[in-house]
């Protein structure tokens, strides 16, 4: 099993500078130093402090139960129900001396129900979704098709019943109403700024300038309906092609093999020995936790998949609370049931989780990379093809999830990392300097310039676009041509 001891072993990642090939740019404009592929850790905060995660009574104000943040709370609040994004309220132009010339966005869905995997055994209450439709049918060339809408029955006769909740209409995931809203919303708020604010989006959608791409996962396609409607209304009831790649090879979510970096992660995070992992899992504190939580739920005590992290848990109690539903009590017993300290308790630990396995371990740069190194290149492509001529496309937006999310900040190397919300978003912008036709980048998360640790990145806030590509392009090559080797466990 590889295992990245250091990111110097990895054969790519070091602290030594990687030279990036020469810049599009003019050469009077400024130049960016070469990039530094070493692996630099995230701040220090409550979010990885175990004592905090531990012994806290409380989730740092973060907003677990709405999607919209109450008044008299700052916006960029981590709100795991609808994330803050880039809105016109909270955007800052840069000066005018600079026009923008190309967007990229990447984006985890909208809020749903769990998956399956994640309910109880048998779960107390109903999760109805007679509220929304989702169609699922193909056109031939003549592209006339009955509009397939599937309606979830239990049939009666059938003796089996399903994991989770006995009486529902819902699949198990599908983006809820209330996220399908929140993703329309969100597609309304990035046109208020790009095109009402920025004058830069067309005002009619024009398939040439506009792109969106999902995911084979189809809740990815649920939000793409509808953010694509948020940007341009008069979209409703069209056909819209969308970009997916195949299955095996899907870059977006990702899919593609890569055995080198699943060993590595294998290695140190989820189900493995390291000591680091494993100090939170062994505290008294969260054994404990751990055999509440199974007297109410009435999973296995042994069921590895629910205990060797707390994925499990913090998607089955988050959905709920994010949809106004009560804490789930025991099928047997209505007065054992989750309380909100438990429900704390699990969401700290799934934070200190995401950010142990992308940012703390010095291990996740080089998993992530491996592992997203394909769309980086794509990202770094679309890029130039913008900055050479050859592209005319203004816009894309990827529709996407939390381990795409989770591997683009381990390789952009936030300097706080958190378990990416329903919503989260990081826009990529690139704004040429009308004077000197020099070119610059600025990448947006939660709205906000991101600041990473990497002192070379820094605060990606109108750097010269060559710090950007030069650092992908040492970490994983033009093209992606480092990735194949990566990915290989005998490299």
């Amino acid at each position: 099993m590889k295992h990245f001891a250091s990111v110097a072993t990895a054969g790519l990642l070091s602290s030594t500078a990687y030279a990036a090939p020469q810049s599009i740019s003019p050469s009077s404009c400024p130049t960016s130093p070469p990039a530094d592929l070493g692996w630099y850790p995230p701040n220090k905060t409550m979010i990885n402090d175990l004592d905090r995660v531990l012994y806290g009574g409380d989730i740092y104000g973060y907003i677990f139960n709405s999607s919209t943040t109450p008044p008299g709370i700052p916006y960029q609040t981590y709100n795991w129900c609808n994330m803050p994004h880039a809105r016109r309220q909270e955007y800052t132009t840069p000066p005018s001396v600079y026009s923008l010339k190309y967007v990229e966005v990447i984006h985890r869905h909208h809020k749903r129900t769990p998956y399956a995997s994640n309910t109880f055994p048998v779960e107390t209450g109903t999760w109805l979704c007679n509220d929304e439709s989702l169609y699922y049918y193909g056109a031939p060339s003549d592209n006339n098709a009955a509009q397939i809408a599937w309606s979830i029955t239990q049939s009666p006769t059938n003796p089996f019943k399903p994991t989770g909740f006995q009486n529902s209409t819902c699949q198990f995931p599908q983006i809820t109403s209330e996220g399908l809203l929140d993703s329309r919303q969100h597609g309304a708020d990035l046109f208020g700024i790009y095109h009402d604010l920025l004058s830069f989006l067309p005002s009619t959608f024009d398939p040439e300038k506009v792109k969106f791409r999902v995911t084979n996962n189809v809740i990815t396609s649920q939000v793409a309906s509808q953010i694509a409607t948020g940007l341009y209304p008069s979209l409703a009831g069209t056909r819209l092609p969308v970009t997916v790649q195949p299955t095996d090879v899907d870059s977006l979510e990702p899919q593609y093999p890569c055995p080198a970096s699943d060993s590595s992660y294998e290695s140190y995070g989820v189900g493995s020995d390291d000591p680091s992992w494993r100090e939170h899992l062994d505290a008294p504190e969260t054994t404990q936790l751990f055999a509440e939580l199974d007297r109410v739920s009435g999973v296995n005590t042994s069921d590895s998949d629910w205990h060797n992290w707390f994925d499990h848990y913090f998607d089955n109690l988050s959905a709920k609370l994010c949809h106004a539903k009560s804490l789930p009590c025991n099928i047997n017993d209505s007065a054992l049931c989750v309380t909100p300290s438990m429900a704390d308790a699990v969401f700290r630990r799934g934070l200190y989780e995401y950010s142990y396995i992308y940012r703390d371990s010095p291990h996740s740069l080089s998993a992530s990379v491996a592992s997203y190194g394909v769309y980086m290149a794509e990202l770094a492509a679309n890029i130039r093809a913008v900055m050479d001529g050859s592209s005319e496309v203004l816009y894309r937006h990827n529709v996407a999830h939390d381990g795409s999310m989770s591997r683009l900040l381990s390789i952009l190397q936030v300097d706080v990392m958190v378990w990416p919300g329903m919503g989260s978003e990081i826009v990529f912008e690139l704004w040429q300097k009308a004077s000197s036709g020099c070119w610059f980048v600025r990448v947006l998360w939660k709205g906000q310039p991101l600041r990473s640790s990497n002192p070379m990145l820094g605060s990606l806030d109108m750097v010269p676009v060559d710090a950007l590509l030069g650092y992908v392009d040492g970490l994983v090559g033009i093209n992606a041509n480092k990735v194949l080797g990566l990915c290989s466990e005998e490299s």
